[in-house]
Protein backbone atom coordinates (compact mmCIF):
# COMPACT_ATOMS: atom_id res chain seq x y z
CA UNK A 1 0.00 0.00 0.00
CA UNK A 2 1.52 3.32 -1.06
CA UNK A 3 1.57 5.98 1.61
CA UNK A 4 0.55 9.36 0.19
CA UNK A 5 2.71 12.16 1.51
CA UNK A 6 0.43 15.21 1.17
CA UNK A 7 0.67 16.46 4.78
CA UNK A 8 0.89 12.78 5.71
CA UNK A 9 -2.91 12.75 5.92
CA UNK A 10 -3.74 9.86 3.61
CA UNK A 11 -3.25 6.13 4.06
CA UNK A 12 -4.55 5.31 0.63
CA UNK A 13 -6.01 7.27 -2.28
CA UNK A 14 -8.86 6.11 -4.52
CA UNK A 15 -11.98 7.59 -6.06
CA UNK A 16 -15.54 6.70 -5.10
CA UNK A 17 -17.92 8.62 -7.33
CA UNK A 18 -21.42 9.70 -6.29
CA UNK A 19 -24.24 7.58 -7.66
CA UNK A 20 -25.71 10.56 -9.51
CA UNK A 21 -24.04 13.47 -11.28
CA UNK A 22 -26.98 15.78 -10.59
CA UNK A 23 -25.94 19.30 -9.62
CA UNK A 24 -29.08 19.57 -7.50
CA UNK A 25 -27.68 17.28 -4.81
CA UNK A 26 -26.70 19.00 -1.52
CA UNK A 27 -23.04 17.86 -1.64
CA UNK A 28 -22.55 18.04 -5.41
CA UNK A 29 -19.00 19.00 -6.35
CA UNK A 30 -17.56 18.42 -2.87
CA UNK A 31 -14.71 16.02 -2.10
CA UNK A 32 -14.21 14.12 1.14
CA UNK A 33 -11.90 11.63 2.86
CA UNK A 34 -12.69 8.98 5.46
CA UNK A 35 -10.87 7.78 8.56
CA UNK A 36 -9.34 4.32 8.29
CA UNK A 37 -11.96 3.00 10.70
CA UNK A 38 -14.77 2.97 8.09
CA UNK A 39 -15.41 -0.01 5.86
CA UNK A 40 -15.05 0.55 2.12
CA UNK A 41 -16.00 -2.39 -0.07
CA UNK A 42 -12.86 -4.12 -1.39
CA UNK A 43 -10.40 -2.46 1.02
CA UNK A 44 -9.03 -3.69 4.34
CA UNK A 45 -10.12 -1.39 7.17
CA UNK A 46 -6.77 -0.77 8.84
CA UNK A 47 -7.67 0.67 12.29
CA UNK A 48 -4.32 2.49 12.38
CA UNK A 49 -2.18 -0.61 12.82
CA UNK A 50 -0.32 -2.80 10.28
CA UNK A 51 -0.90 -5.96 12.33
CA UNK A 52 -4.64 -5.31 12.12
CA UNK A 53 -4.37 -5.03 8.32
CA UNK A 54 -2.31 -8.22 8.18
CA UNK A 55 -4.89 -10.22 10.15
CA UNK A 56 -8.16 -8.97 8.60
CA UNK A 57 -9.78 -9.50 5.20
CA UNK A 58 -11.05 -6.76 2.91
CA UNK A 59 -14.47 -5.31 3.69
CA UNK A 60 -17.34 -6.69 1.62
CA UNK A 61 -19.58 -3.63 1.99
CA UNK A 62 -19.28 0.12 2.54
CA UNK A 63 -20.31 1.88 5.75
CA UNK A 64 -23.78 3.50 5.50
CA UNK A 65 -22.37 6.89 6.55
CA UNK A 66 -20.09 6.87 3.48
CA UNK A 67 -22.95 5.73 1.24
CA UNK A 68 -25.10 8.59 2.53
CA UNK A 69 -22.62 11.32 1.58
CA UNK A 70 -21.94 9.63 -1.78
CA UNK A 71 -25.67 9.66 -2.42
CA UNK A 72 -25.63 13.32 -1.36
CA UNK A 73 -23.37 14.01 -4.35
CA UNK A 74 -19.88 14.09 -2.81
CA UNK A 75 -16.80 12.26 -4.13
CA UNK A 76 -14.56 10.22 -1.81
CA UNK A 77 -10.83 10.53 -2.54
CA UNK A 78 -9.31 8.17 0.00
CA UNK A 79 -8.71 6.92 3.54
CA UNK A 80 -6.84 8.88 6.20
CA UNK A 81 -4.31 8.06 8.91
CA UNK A 82 -5.60 7.55 12.45
CA UNK A 83 -4.21 6.72 15.89
CA UNK A 84 -3.86 3.01 16.52
CA UNK A 85 -7.15 1.38 17.49
CA UNK A 86 -8.59 4.89 18.01
CA UNK A 87 -7.04 4.95 21.49
CA UNK A 88 -5.45 8.43 21.63
CA UNK A 89 -6.34 12.11 21.23
CA UNK A 90 -2.78 13.07 20.19
CA UNK A 91 -2.70 12.09 16.54
CA UNK A 92 0.74 10.45 16.49
CA UNK A 93 1.24 7.09 14.74
CA UNK A 94 4.65 5.34 14.86
CA UNK A 95 3.83 3.08 11.91
CA UNK A 96 2.53 5.52 9.32
CA UNK A 97 3.89 8.82 10.57
CA UNK A 98 2.05 11.72 12.16
CA UNK A 99 -0.05 13.88 9.81
CA UNK A 100 1.33 17.44 9.77
CA UNK A 101 -0.77 19.98 11.64
CA UNK A 102 -1.39 22.67 8.97
CA UNK A 103 -1.69 25.41 11.61
CA UNK A 104 1.32 24.41 13.72
CA UNK A 105 3.74 21.90 12.12
CA UNK A 106 5.68 21.38 15.37
CA UNK A 107 2.49 20.41 17.25
CA UNK A 108 0.36 17.27 17.25
CA UNK A 109 -2.68 17.35 14.95
CA UNK A 110 -4.93 15.72 17.54
CA UNK A 111 -6.49 12.29 17.26
CA UNK A 112 -7.63 9.80 16.76
CA UNK A 113 -9.15 11.25 13.56
CA UNK A 114 -5.83 12.95 12.79
CA UNK A 115 -5.59 12.48 9.02
CA UNK A 116 -9.22 13.45 8.48
CA UNK A 117 -8.69 16.74 10.31
CA UNK A 118 -5.40 17.47 8.53
CA UNK A 119 -6.90 16.72 5.10
CA UNK A 120 -9.55 19.39 5.71
CA UNK A 121 -7.22 21.85 7.44
CA UNK A 122 -4.68 21.60 4.61
CA UNK A 123 -7.36 22.15 1.96
CA UNK A 124 -6.96 18.68 0.41
CA UNK A 125 -10.71 17.94 0.68
CA UNK A 126 -13.86 19.94 1.41
CA UNK A 127 -14.92 17.79 4.36
CA UNK A 128 -14.02 14.49 5.98
CA UNK A 129 -15.52 11.79 8.14
CA UNK A 130 -14.05 10.76 11.48
CA UNK A 131 -15.27 9.16 14.66
CA UNK A 132 -15.55 10.63 18.14
CA UNK A 133 -15.69 8.38 21.20
CA UNK A 134 -13.76 10.35 23.83
CA UNK A 135 -12.96 13.43 21.72
CA UNK A 136 -11.51 12.17 18.45
CA UNK A 137 -13.25 14.74 16.23
CA UNK A 138 -13.48 17.65 18.67
CA UNK A 139 -9.79 17.61 19.65
CA UNK A 140 -8.21 17.47 16.16
CA UNK A 141 -10.69 20.09 14.93
CA UNK A 142 -9.47 22.41 17.69
CA UNK A 143 -5.78 21.69 17.11
CA UNK A 144 -6.06 22.11 13.31
CA UNK A 145 -8.16 25.28 13.38
CA UNK A 146 -11.27 23.88 11.66
CA UNK A 147 -14.88 23.02 12.45
CA UNK A 148 -15.57 19.61 13.97
CA UNK A 149 -18.98 18.15 14.84
CA UNK A 150 -19.73 15.28 17.24
CA UNK A 151 -23.41 14.35 16.77
CA UNK A 152 -25.85 13.10 19.37
CA UNK A 153 -25.07 9.53 20.34
CA UNK A 154 -26.86 7.00 18.10
CA UNK A 155 -28.02 9.76 15.71
CA UNK A 156 -25.89 8.37 12.83
CA UNK A 157 -25.38 4.69 12.07
CA UNK A 158 -22.02 3.28 13.17
CA UNK A 159 -22.56 0.14 11.10
CA UNK A 160 -19.46 -0.63 9.07
CA UNK A 161 -17.31 1.27 11.57
CA UNK A 162 -14.89 -0.66 13.80
CA UNK A 163 -16.25 -0.20 17.35
CA UNK A 164 -14.13 1.35 20.06
CA UNK A 165 -16.69 1.79 22.85
CA UNK A 166 -20.33 1.57 21.79
CA UNK A 167 -21.68 3.65 24.67
CA UNK A 168 -19.82 6.67 23.28
CA UNK A 169 -18.94 5.93 19.62
CA UNK A 170 -20.23 8.49 17.10
CA UNK A 171 -19.60 9.29 13.43
CA UNK A 172 -18.42 12.91 13.24
CA UNK A 173 -17.19 15.21 10.50
CA UNK A 174 -14.87 18.13 9.76
CA UNK A 175 -15.19 21.16 7.47
CA UNK A 176 -13.64 24.59 6.97
CA UNK A 177 -16.91 26.21 5.97
CA UNK A 178 -20.00 26.30 8.25
CA UNK A 179 -22.36 25.88 5.28
CA UNK A 180 -20.55 22.69 4.25
CA UNK A 181 -20.59 21.48 7.88
CA UNK A 182 -24.36 22.03 7.97
CA UNK A 183 -25.06 20.42 4.58
CA UNK A 184 -22.98 17.33 5.39
CA UNK A 185 -24.71 17.05 8.76
CA UNK A 186 -28.18 17.18 7.24
CA UNK A 187 -27.26 14.41 4.80
CA UNK A 188 -25.75 12.19 7.53
CA UNK A 189 -28.57 12.88 9.99
CA UNK A 190 -31.32 12.69 7.31
CA UNK A 191 -32.62 16.11 8.35
CA UNK A 192 -34.65 18.52 6.22
CA UNK A 193 -33.51 22.11 5.72
CA UNK A 194 -35.30 24.27 8.27
CA UNK A 195 -35.03 27.91 9.24
CA UNK A 196 -32.68 28.68 12.15
CA UNK A 197 -34.20 29.01 15.61
CA UNK A 198 -32.81 31.51 18.12
CA UNK A 199 -31.32 29.93 21.25
CA UNK A 200 -33.39 30.36 24.44
CA UNK A 201 -30.29 30.65 26.63
CA UNK A 202 -26.53 30.42 26.29
CA UNK A 203 -24.88 29.12 29.44
CA UNK A 204 -21.24 29.86 30.23
CA UNK A 205 -19.73 27.74 33.04
CA UNK A 206 -16.93 29.90 34.40
CA UNK A 207 -15.41 26.99 36.32
CA UNK A 208 -14.87 25.05 33.09
CA UNK A 209 -13.11 28.00 31.49
CA UNK A 210 -10.83 28.19 34.54
CA UNK A 211 -9.35 24.90 33.26
CA UNK A 212 -8.19 26.64 30.07
CA UNK A 213 -4.85 28.42 29.70
CA UNK A 214 -6.29 30.73 26.99
CA UNK A 215 -7.39 34.20 28.26
CA UNK A 216 -11.16 34.75 28.37
CA UNK A 217 -10.93 37.84 26.17
CA UNK A 218 -9.90 35.51 23.35
CA UNK A 219 -12.59 32.86 24.00
CA UNK A 220 -15.75 33.55 26.02
CA UNK A 221 -15.74 37.30 25.37
CA UNK A 222 -15.57 36.68 21.62
CA UNK A 223 -18.66 34.48 21.87
CA UNK A 224 -20.46 36.89 24.22
CA UNK A 225 -20.04 39.81 21.80
CA UNK A 226 -21.19 37.64 18.89
CA UNK A 227 -24.30 36.47 20.78
CA UNK A 228 -25.12 40.04 21.85
CA UNK A 229 -25.03 41.19 18.22
CA UNK A 230 -27.34 38.43 16.99
CA UNK A 231 -29.67 37.68 19.88
CA UNK A 232 -29.08 40.21 22.70
CA UNK A 233 -27.26 39.77 25.97
CA UNK A 234 -30.36 38.76 27.93
CA UNK A 235 -29.97 35.08 26.88
CA UNK A 236 -26.48 34.81 28.40
CA UNK A 237 -26.27 33.02 31.76
CA UNK A 238 -23.40 31.94 34.00
CA UNK A 239 -23.27 28.76 36.09
CA UNK A 240 -20.85 26.67 38.09
CA UNK A 241 -21.18 23.41 36.18
CA UNK A 242 -19.03 21.36 38.55
CA UNK A 243 -21.32 22.12 41.49
CA UNK A 244 -24.43 21.48 39.41
CA UNK A 245 -23.15 18.10 38.20
CA UNK A 246 -22.06 17.09 41.71
CA UNK A 247 -25.55 17.82 43.04
CA UNK A 248 -27.57 16.31 40.18
CA UNK A 249 -25.50 13.18 39.40
CA UNK A 250 -25.35 11.27 42.72
CA UNK A 251 -23.84 8.12 41.16
CA UNK A 252 -20.62 10.09 40.61
CA UNK A 253 -19.84 9.60 44.30
CA UNK A 254 -18.36 6.22 43.31
CA UNK A 255 -15.73 8.02 41.23
CA UNK A 256 -15.04 11.17 43.27
CA UNK A 257 -11.35 11.76 44.05
CA UNK A 258 -10.17 10.61 47.47
CA UNK A 259 -9.36 13.27 50.05
CA UNK A 260 -5.62 12.75 49.67
CA UNK A 261 -5.68 13.15 45.86
CA UNK A 262 -4.50 16.50 44.52
CA UNK A 263 -7.34 17.93 42.43
CA UNK A 264 -6.22 21.57 42.52
CA UNK A 265 -5.74 21.40 38.75
CA UNK A 266 -9.23 20.03 38.03
CA UNK A 267 -12.93 20.15 38.95
CA UNK A 268 -13.62 17.12 41.19
CA UNK A 269 -17.08 16.25 39.86
CA UNK A 270 -15.91 16.53 36.23
CA UNK A 271 -12.79 14.51 37.03
CA UNK A 272 -15.16 11.86 38.43
CA UNK A 273 -17.25 12.09 35.26
CA UNK A 274 -14.13 11.50 33.19
CA UNK A 275 -13.17 8.50 35.37
CA UNK A 276 -16.60 6.98 34.85
CA UNK A 277 -16.42 7.50 31.08
CA UNK A 278 -12.93 6.06 30.77
CA UNK A 279 -13.80 2.99 32.89
CA UNK A 280 -16.79 2.14 30.68
CA UNK A 281 -14.72 2.87 27.57
CA UNK A 282 -11.95 0.49 28.71
CA UNK A 283 -14.49 -2.21 29.58
CA UNK A 284 -16.21 -2.02 26.18
CA UNK A 285 -12.88 -1.81 24.32
CA UNK A 286 -11.81 -4.99 26.14
CA UNK A 287 -15.02 -6.78 25.12
CA UNK A 288 -14.51 -5.67 21.52
CA UNK A 289 -10.80 -6.30 21.05
CA UNK A 290 -9.19 -8.29 23.91
CA UNK A 291 -9.22 -11.54 21.93
CA UNK A 292 -7.41 -9.97 18.98
CA UNK A 293 -4.86 -8.06 21.12
CA UNK A 294 -3.96 -11.07 23.27
CA UNK A 295 -3.81 -13.46 20.29
CA UNK A 296 -1.86 -11.25 17.86
CA UNK A 297 0.16 -9.22 20.41
CA UNK A 298 0.42 -6.35 17.92
CA UNK A 299 3.25 -3.84 17.86
CA UNK A 300 1.83 -0.67 19.43
CA UNK A 301 3.29 2.77 19.91
CA UNK A 302 4.67 4.04 23.26
CA UNK A 303 2.07 5.26 25.74
CA UNK A 304 -0.65 3.78 23.60
CA UNK A 305 0.54 0.24 24.23
CA UNK A 306 0.26 0.71 27.99
CA UNK A 307 -3.23 2.22 27.64
CA UNK A 308 -4.49 -0.63 25.47
CA UNK A 309 -3.10 -3.34 27.74
CA UNK A 310 -4.59 -1.54 30.77
CA UNK A 311 -7.96 -1.71 29.02
CA UNK A 312 -7.54 -5.42 28.31
CA UNK A 313 -7.00 -6.01 32.05
CA UNK A 314 -9.97 -3.87 33.19
CA UNK A 315 -12.05 -5.63 35.89
CA UNK A 316 -15.81 -5.89 35.37
CA UNK A 317 -16.60 -3.66 38.36
CA UNK A 318 -18.82 -0.55 38.68
CA UNK A 319 -20.02 -0.87 35.08
CA UNK A 320 -23.67 -0.56 36.18
CA UNK A 321 -22.73 2.62 38.03
CA UNK A 322 -21.23 4.03 34.82
CA UNK A 323 -24.56 3.51 33.08
CA UNK A 324 -26.36 5.23 35.98
CA UNK A 325 -24.01 8.20 35.62
CA UNK A 326 -24.94 8.43 31.93
CA UNK A 327 -28.67 8.41 32.67
CA UNK A 328 -28.42 10.94 35.50
CA UNK A 329 -26.14 13.32 33.59
CA UNK A 330 -28.33 13.32 30.48
CA UNK A 331 -31.39 14.14 32.60
CA UNK A 332 -29.54 16.85 34.55
CA UNK A 333 -28.12 18.61 31.51
CA UNK A 334 -31.40 18.30 29.59
CA UNK A 335 -33.08 20.07 32.51
CA UNK A 336 -30.33 22.72 32.60
CA UNK A 337 -30.43 23.52 28.88
CA UNK A 338 -34.15 22.94 28.24
CA UNK A 339 -35.32 23.53 24.66
CA UNK A 340 -32.90 25.45 22.44
CA UNK A 341 -30.37 25.98 25.24
CA UNK A 342 -26.63 26.00 24.57
CA UNK A 343 -23.73 25.13 26.89
CA UNK A 344 -20.42 26.81 26.05
CA UNK A 345 -17.16 24.98 26.81
CA UNK A 346 -13.47 25.11 26.00
CA UNK A 347 -12.96 22.29 23.48
CA UNK A 348 -9.54 21.58 25.01
CA UNK A 349 -7.67 23.16 27.96
CA UNK A 350 -4.97 24.93 25.94
CA UNK A 351 -2.40 24.77 23.16
CA UNK A 352 -1.86 21.66 21.03
CA UNK A 353 1.02 19.75 22.67
CA UNK A 354 4.42 19.64 20.97
CA UNK A 355 5.22 16.60 18.85
CA UNK A 356 6.74 13.66 20.76
CA UNK A 357 6.06 15.19 24.17
CA UNK A 358 6.81 13.01 27.17
CA UNK A 359 3.43 11.46 28.10
CA UNK A 360 4.09 12.21 31.79
CA UNK A 361 4.33 15.93 31.00
CA UNK A 362 0.82 15.85 29.53
CA UNK A 363 -0.93 14.19 32.48
CA UNK A 364 -2.57 17.35 33.83
CA UNK A 365 -3.49 18.51 30.34
CA UNK A 366 -5.06 15.13 29.51
CA UNK A 367 -6.95 15.06 32.81
CA UNK A 368 -8.40 18.50 32.16
CA UNK A 369 -9.16 17.66 28.53
CA UNK A 370 -11.13 14.54 29.41
CA UNK A 371 -13.02 16.41 32.15
CA UNK A 372 -14.25 18.81 29.46
CA UNK A 373 -14.76 16.20 26.73
CA UNK A 374 -16.70 13.84 29.00
CA UNK A 375 -19.57 16.33 29.47
CA UNK A 376 -21.11 15.85 26.02
CA UNK A 377 -19.60 12.38 25.72
CA UNK A 378 -21.31 10.88 28.77
CA UNK A 379 -24.57 12.79 28.22
CA UNK A 380 -24.67 11.72 24.56
CA UNK A 381 -25.17 15.37 23.53
CA UNK A 382 -24.04 16.99 20.28
CA UNK A 383 -21.03 19.34 20.32
CA UNK A 384 -19.29 21.50 17.75
CA UNK A 385 -15.76 22.92 17.99
CA UNK A 386 -15.44 26.35 16.37
CA UNK A 387 -12.03 27.88 15.52
CA UNK A 388 -11.19 31.29 17.02
CA UNK A 389 -8.01 32.05 15.09
CA UNK A 390 -4.66 31.88 16.86
CA UNK A 391 -3.20 32.89 20.21
CA UNK A 392 0.60 32.97 20.48
CA UNK A 393 0.58 31.67 16.88
CA UNK A 394 -1.29 28.51 17.88
CA UNK A 395 -4.91 27.63 17.02
CA UNK A 396 -7.62 28.16 19.64
CA UNK A 397 -11.29 27.23 19.68
CA UNK A 398 -14.54 27.21 21.61
CA UNK A 399 -17.30 24.59 21.76
CA UNK A 400 -21.08 24.76 21.77
CA UNK A 401 -23.09 21.85 23.21
CA UNK A 402 -26.81 21.16 22.71
CA UNK A 403 -29.04 18.46 24.15
CA UNK A 404 -29.49 15.04 22.56
CA UNK A 405 -31.39 15.27 19.27
CA UNK A 406 -30.74 18.99 18.77
CA UNK A 407 -28.15 18.47 16.03
CA UNK A 408 -30.01 20.40 13.34
CA UNK A 409 -30.56 23.35 15.68
CA UNK A 410 -26.85 23.40 16.58
CA UNK A 411 -25.72 23.17 12.95
CA UNK A 412 -27.93 26.12 12.00
CA UNK A 413 -26.69 28.13 14.99
CA UNK A 414 -23.05 27.63 13.96
CA UNK A 415 -23.82 28.84 10.44
CA UNK A 416 -25.65 31.88 11.85
CA UNK A 417 -22.90 32.91 14.27
CA UNK A 418 -19.77 31.83 12.42
CA UNK A 419 -18.87 34.97 10.46
CA UNK A 420 -19.51 37.23 13.44
CA UNK A 421 -17.42 34.98 15.69
CA UNK A 422 -14.54 35.17 13.21
CA UNK A 423 -14.83 38.97 13.02
CA UNK A 424 -14.89 39.31 16.81
CA UNK A 425 -11.97 36.86 17.16
CA UNK A 426 -10.01 39.03 14.69
CA UNK A 427 -10.77 42.17 16.70
CA UNK A 428 -9.71 40.47 19.96
CA UNK A 429 -6.50 39.27 18.31
CA UNK A 430 -5.58 42.79 17.15
CA UNK A 431 -6.30 44.27 20.58
CA UNK A 432 -4.16 41.73 22.46
CA UNK A 433 -1.34 42.00 19.93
Amino acid sequence: MAKITESGAFMEKFILQPNSSSHQLPLSGLTFAVKEIFDVDGYVTGFGNPDWIRTHPAAVSTAPAILDVLEGGATCVGKTVMDEMAYSINGENIHYGTPTNPCAPDRVPGGSSSGSAVAVGAGLVDFSLGTDTGGSVRVPASYCGILGFRPSHDAISTSGVIPMSQSFDTVGWFARDPSVLNRVGRVLLHLPNVDPVAPSQIIIPEDCFSLSSIPSDRTTQVLVRSVEKHFGGHILKHVNLGDYVKEKVPSLQHFMPKDNEDQSYNIPSLAALSSSMRLLQRYEFKNNHAEWVTTVNPKLGPGLSERIWDAIRTPDENIDVCHSVQTELRAALTDLLKDEGILVLPTVPGDPPKLQSDPASLEVFRARAFSLLSIAGVAGFCQVSIPLGVYNNLPISISLVAKHGSDGFLLNLVETLYDTIQQEAGVARRITN
